[in-house]
Formats: C-alpha cells, sequence, structure tokens
C-alpha cells in the first residue's frame, strides 16, 4: 500500500490503529461501536451496537424494520462467514394480486412494499455465533439516544427533509418523524421515545418480542390499513439464515467476496471478472479508456443481474456459469475500445437509502455489515406507536411472469445491499462496502480496484472521484473528472449527466488490515456525515 500516490480532494486522513476501528457513516454510531471494543467485546458485539445506533441517528436510512446481510471474518477460524437476513414477501402476495390493483410495476410506496424485516433475526443469529455480549448491553446507547434525544448531523438532516412528503402521508409516521411540522434540521436534537421503548422492549425480552409480541401485531395492523398484506404469522416463522459467500480470484492472491443472490452482489463479481481482462495499469488511471472500460463492464453485469438474479430458494440461478472464465470472455469481447454499447443479458450455459458499518478487532475478526430500509424511510409506514419504520424491499420485485424475481408467496426480492471483502493469500484483507442503491456495485468495483490494482490506501480510494451508469448509455461522473475525459467519453457514444447535477454516487467505508504486523488502516467516505475511529 502506497500512502499519498494519489491525490484527490479530501479533509480526512486514514485512522491507523491496532487494537480496534470502528467505520461508519454516522460519528455517534461509530463511537458506539468503538466503546464496546474498549470495553473488551469483540468485532461482531460492536458491529451490533453501531447498527443499532445507526437506527436511532440515521433513521432515514436505516431500522429493525428493515433488512441486513453480513460478512464476518472470524480469525480462530480462519473462515469467512455470510450472513443472509433479508425477509421475504407475504404469504397472500403474488404478481397477480399487484397487478389486479392496476400496477404495471411494483409499486414502492405504501402496505404491499413491505417485505418481513429481517434485520434482528440476523442480530440474533450472528450474536449467538460470535457475540461475546448481550442486546441488553449492545442496545444501551441506542436505547439512550432515542430517550434522550441526539443532534442530527448535517447529510442526515438533507436527506430527512428529503421525505419530508413520503412522511407526511401517514398520521403514524408524520407524528414521529416530523415534529412540529417539518423535518428536523441540522444540530437540533431528535428524540424517539416510542422507539426507546421498543429497543428497551426487545433488550429486555429478545427478539422473539418484536416479531412474535405486540410489536409484529402493531406492525401488520400497519401494513394491512395502508393496503399490505403482510400478517404476524409472516413476522413469526422468519428465520435468517447463514450463506456461502460467493466470490472471485483478482490479481496476485487477492479474491473479491459477496454475498450470494438474492442480494446484488453478483454484479460486482461480473464487473470484476470482465475488469481484469483488461491491463488497467496500463490503460491509466483516471482516464478515458479506464473509464471506458469500467463503465462498459458494470453496464453488462447489471444487464446480467436483472436478468438473473433472484431467490435461489425459488428459482435455479446459473451462477457458476455467469462467473465462468469463458462467458466472461464472451462478454468482454462485446466491450469496443472506441464505442459504447447498449446493455444486454448474455445467455450463459445453464448448470443443475443504506447504512454501512466495518469494524475489525485487535484478535483478527473483522465484520462487514450492511442494513437498510432501501428508500429513504422504506414505505413511508410507521407502525403505530413503536417508532419503528418499515422497509419497501417489495419495490424490486418484478411483475414479468416467470422472472427469477418475480413477486410470489415467501420469495426474497432482488435486494441492493451488498457487503464486501476482499482476502489477500486466503487471509482477511480488508472489510469494505459502499451503501448506495444500484450505486453499491460499482462502488464495490471502483473502490476495490482502487485498493487492490492501485494500491491506493483506504482514505484515498474512498476519496477518489466515482461514476454512476444510470441506464441505457446513460452515465454521471463525479465533477472531479475533467472535461477533456468528458468529451472523449462522449465522443465514444456515453450519455453524460449534466456536470455537477446533484447526484448519490454512494458511501463508503474500508478498514484494510496490514498482513504483517496487524495494523488496522480505516477511511470513511467523504460524502456522508462518517468516520472511522479506534484505538
Amino acid at each position: 500500500m502506497n500512502f499519498e500516490n494519489f491525490q484527490f480532494p479530501s479533509r480526512r486522513s486514514n485512522i491507523i490503529t491496532h487494537n480496534g476501528l470502528v467505520a461508519t457513516s454516522q460519528p455517534l454510531a461509530a463511537q458506539a461501536g468503538l466503546d464496546v471494543l474498549k470495553a473488551g467485546g469483540n468485532a461482531l458485539d460492536a458491529a451490533i451496537a453501531t447498527v443499532a445506533t445507526l437506527c436511532v441517528v440515521e433513521p432515514c436510512s436505516t431500522g429493525i424494520g428493515g433488512d441486513a446481510f453480513a460478512l464476518i471474518w472470524q480469525a480462530d477460524e480462519q473462515k469467512l462467514y455470510g450472513l443472509n437476513a433479508s425477509g421475504p414477501a407475504p404469504q397472500a402476495l403474488t404478481a397477480n394480486l399487484v397487478c389486479s390493483q392496476g400496477h404495471e410495476q411494483f409499486p414502492a410506496i405504501g402496505g404491499l412494499a413491505v417485505t418481513v424485516p429481517g434485520s434482528l433475526r440476523g442480530w440474533e443469529l450472528a450474536l449467538e455465533r460470535f457475540g461475546s455480549l448481550g442486546l441488553d448491553t449492545l442496545l444501551q446507547r441506542a436505547i439512550t439516544y432515542a430517550e434522550g434525544g441526539f443532534p442530527v448531523s448535517q447529510r442526515i438532516a438533507r436527506a430527512w427533509k428529503n421525505s419530508t412528503e413520503k412522511m407526511n402521508r401517514l398520521p403514524d409516521s408524520k407524528r414521529v418523524w416530523l415534529p412540529n411540522g417539518r423535518s428536523p434540521r441540522a444540530a437540533e436534537l431528535f428524540q424517539n421515545p416510542e422507539f426507546a421503548r421498543t429497543l428497551q422492549t426487545i433488550a429486555e425480552n429478545g427478539v422473539d418480542a418484536f416479531y412474535r409480541g405486540d410489536i409484529g401485531r402493531q406492525i401488520a395492523e400497519a401494513v394491512q390499513a395502508d393496503g399490505g398484506v403482510l400478517t404476524q404469522d409472516d413476522l413469526i416463522s422468519y428465520q435468517a439464515e447463514w450463506v456461502e459467500p460467493i466470490s472471485v480470484a483478482y490479481g496476485d492472491g487477492y479474491a473479491f467476496h459477496e454475498i450470494p443472490p438474492n442480494g446484488q452482489g453478483l454484479t460486482a463479481l461480473l464487473a470484476l471478472n470482465i475488469a481484469k481482462q483488461f491491463d488497467l495499469p496500463v490503460l491509466g488511471y483516471g482516464t478515458a479508456d479506464y473509464y471506458h472500460a469500467l463503465i462498459e463492464a458494470m453496464k453488462l453485469a447489471f444487464a446480467d443481474a436483472h436478468a438473473y438474479i433472484g431467490d435461489p430458494r425459488q428459482a435455479e440461478l446459473p451462477i457458476e456459469a455467469l462467473l465462468s472464465d469463458s462467458y466472461t470472455r464472451s462478454r468482454t469481447g462485446l466491450i469496443q475500445p472506441d464505442n459504447t454499447l447498449q446493455p444486454m443479458p448474455g445467455s450463459p450455459q445453464t448448470h443443475g437509502d443504506t447504512v454501512y458499518l466495518t469494524v475489525a478487532d485487535g484478535r483478527g475478526n473483522m465484520v462487514s455489515w450492511i442494513q437498510s430500509l432501501y428508500m429513504g424511510f422504506g414505505s413511508g409506514i410507521t407502525a403505530g406507536n413503536t417508532g419503528v419504520q418499515l422497509q419497501n424491499r417489495g419495490a424490486n420485485f418484478s411483475l414479468e411472469p416467470g422472472h427469477p424475481n418475480e413477486a410470489a408467496p415467501s420469495k426474497r426480492p432482488y435486494h441492493t445491499i451488498i457487503p464486501g471483502f476482499i482476502t489477500k493469500d486466503g487471509q482477511a484483507w480488508s472489510s469494505f462496502g459502499v451503501m448506495g442503491g444500484f450505486m453499491q456495485p460499482q462502488g464495490h468495483l471502483q473502490v476495490g480496484l482502487n485498493l487492490v490494482e492501485f494500491g491506493m490506501d483506504p482514505q484515498t480510494a474512498l476519496d477518489a472521484p466515482r461514476f454512476n451508469w444510470l441506464k441505457d448509455k446513460q452515465v454521471a461522473l463525479e465533477t472531479a473528472v475533467s472535461d477533456d475525459i468528458r468529451q472523449v467519453l462522449q465522443q465514444r457514444g456515453h450519455d453524460l449527466w449534466e456536470k455537477g447535477k446533484p447526484l448519490h454516487y454512494g458511501g463508503g467505508q474500508v478498514i484494510v488490515r496490514h498482513p504483517e504486523n496487524g495494523v488496522l488502516i480505516g477511511g470513511s467516505e467523504p460524502r456522508n456525515d462518517g468516520t472511522a475511529v479506534g484505538y
């Protein structure tokens, strides 16, 4: 790793430490996790304390009414575990039901979009296997901030304001999230005593209190009152699960790891497989050739992802074929150096708003954790007097008959949130992620290559300008990309988003573990409010 070989605008330096490190999108949450590490908790304990606090201090992005995924490196086993805590559709939900109500695509707001919240079962499953502390301890900071209040940070205040119309729609949401008829401004104190009581109930009685108790009853009633079909039986029957991560090798001993579908981590791996067919250092970092190659790789990866990703419990997905060398070569061959292509899925041979955090402790454990409500404040539904806002993951279901992602009872939808992990020679090297809807695999591609291919340190890898492919030939570039490069890309047929027009380019966090001495090097997204902290 070479520090300061690249210079990008940033206010931040790497955080370099040895005993433990937490990086996430809100400083109060990062400190909550760090305090757990200082008190003797391990990386998983700290991750749960961090994400629980994020559910309070960044409520537009995450909550216990949403889903979670994690990649967990267990040092004593030298093994990477995958956790899928995404909830399925209700038993009564079908594509025909949605279409019969006049929808041509799945609605993004309201009760139909609410799938079973999976995150708490994920917390429970992870703590049972790897935790050393209980929820009674790990939820205390979150409860304190919910009950006593916390000052709202800048970018979160902006995102909160953007959801004002959505949260005005229903009385419970308006009461909880728009006190005095508006969203809280930066530096104003916000309290959520209803959510504090919910968290206290879970701390005292466990996760079953959420799914089986009065909280679950209020969730089901709120969803049904807004046109959805979720029942408390749907909540009670849900369990999170351990899954085997998928991966691709890259370069000199590196491997990129992702959660398998129903998440879109496969998209990042498809793009990485294509990217490694190019000699990127020869193309030159940040050149028009570099951007062209990665944009085209990303377009092809998304085309396949949208065609083939679904719930593997209900559809046969050709993952091995999609990641095969022969298929990668066929897809790479479609990329022309001087012209852009219209993305279309291939035909592989068949074989039988979000928060991200990363934690590493001094014992060698690392956690890559992502949790989300999907769009800002999810479905717009707040469940009675629980203070719990509910996700709108159903919005990603397809209504196309026979599609792997067609809405169906108990099926998990295509999921945008993905944690990332990189090993080097079979050892834990980097826990990283980039939140932000369909920007996420694009962020994994760009930040991951910055780290591995170009040797950037974590903070520099996050500071570097990004592209965001939107659809068809349309792509956005951050303003740090020069006009000369923009002109070349336009000449090749790329339809560039207006320069400087507001757009989200993801929110990333990175921890790298030095392979020789175990020193931890962390960076945090300069585009967000967050920070990396260590001791």
